[in-house]
């Protein structure tokens, strides 16, 4: 009865002792193999993957880290903005970024657990170490450089030279792994830490004084409107101004132009009438004296009385005959006309 049980026994343990002596390497993990708490073996998922064989423990025993990249959420802090130039200080934003991150290589395994232990404490320390960094250089910062809206500029160019001034990377070493001075630098000979990347993720106004900032850029925006609205009446106005002023320069031309070309005609109208009355003097005075006629006579609202011994009206009287050359007496239009008691009826005696 208890051979069977004996057995059955040395069959757990053995069972035991090979499971506990056989162990897999993922491709996506570091296995990192102690002797009694000693490094002894790093194996990497990338070149050794597979069954791999081992005392049992508490001889040797094994831990696995993902050596795949890791993404931490850093928490959001409040950050100063200023002008550096100015030295004074602009605004206070809330910033969130993340961090992506990884165990640099197979050699920096031991580095990491040694300094580190787990992926959740190395999450710890680097929260600490990369908002301290993230702060002092944001406070150096201002805030049209974090967002740029100028369209000259390429999206992401100063968040590109934020994240180089954090990670300090100067160029690419082997294994695709960055090599230079500062954080990543730190991170990786502290504590085997590859920094792949450091990364703003939202930024934003603390909610206590958003509508404080909100009501500053609406009183800055009217000021603005204002000013436009100032500077287009000044136009308008000088606009108007220069426009009324060519208006009145074109109308004083214009009636100068009149003018000169009423004073060419009238000289020229004269030339061609007296060129005509020399051609035919009584004639000239026949039709003078016509118009005359029609001057006086043609208002039926006067009654003239004048006498019949006028010169003016000797065409009346006399009128020339078809070849007569009449001769012209001196005073026969512009002589004063005698007035006298208005006649009764509208006959002229």
């Amino acid at each position: 009865m208890r051979r069977p049980l004996v057995l059955m026994a040395l069959a757990i343990v053995v069972l035991f002792w090979a499971s506990s002596s056989l162990f897999s390497v993922d491709w996506t993990e570091y296995v990192y193999l102690t002797q009694f708490g000693k490094p002894l073996a790093t194996f990497d998922g990338e070149t050794e993957a597979g069954l791999h064989f081992k005392w049992p423990w508490p001889i040797q025993s094994v831990q696995r880290l993902d050596r795949r990249l890791h993404v931490l959420d850093l928490p959001a802090t409040e950050i100063l903005t200023q002008d550096p130039k100015a030295k004074t200080i602009d605004r206070t934003l809330t910033i969130s970024a993340y961090v992506c991150w990884r165990i640099a290589s197979k050699s920096d395994v031991d580095r990491f657990i040694r300094s580190v232990g787990t992926p959740e404490r190395a999450e710890m320390i680097l929260v600490q170490r990369i908002n301290s960094l993230l702060g002092s250089e944001i406070s150096n910062m201002r805030l049209d450089e974090i967002i740029n809206d100028s369209p000259d500029a390429r999206p992401g160019d100063s968040l590109d030279q934020l994240s180089r001034r954090l990670l300090g990377q100067a160029n690419a070493g082997t294994e695709g792994h960055s090599r230079g001075s500062g954080l990543n630098q730190i991170a990786r000979d502290t504590y085997g830490i590859d920094l792949v990347d450091v990364r703003l993720k939202r930024f934003n106004y603390p909610s206590q004084v958003r509508e404080a900032i909100f009501d500053r850029i609406r009183s800055e925006r009217n000021k603005k409107a204002a000013e436009y609205q100032s500077e287009g009446v000044q136009l308008a106005t000088s606009i108007q101004s220069e426009a009324e002023l060519k208006a009145r320069n074109i109308v004083t031309d214009a009636k100068a132009k009149e003018q000169r070309i009423r004073g060419q005609a009238e000289a020229e109208a004269d030339h061609i009438r007296n060129e005509t009355q020399s051609k035919d003097v009584a004639f000239y005075a026949f039709l003078k004296k016509l118009e005359e006629y029609q001057r006086i006579l043609g208002d039926n609202k006067t009654v003239l009385l004048l006498s019949s011994h006028r010169e003016l009206f000797d065409l009346l009287f006399k009128p020339p005959g078809p070849s007569s050359s009449m001769p012209i007496p001196p005073n026969s239009i512009a002589g004063p006309l005698s007035s006298k008691a208005p006649l009764k009826d509208g006959k002229q005696q």
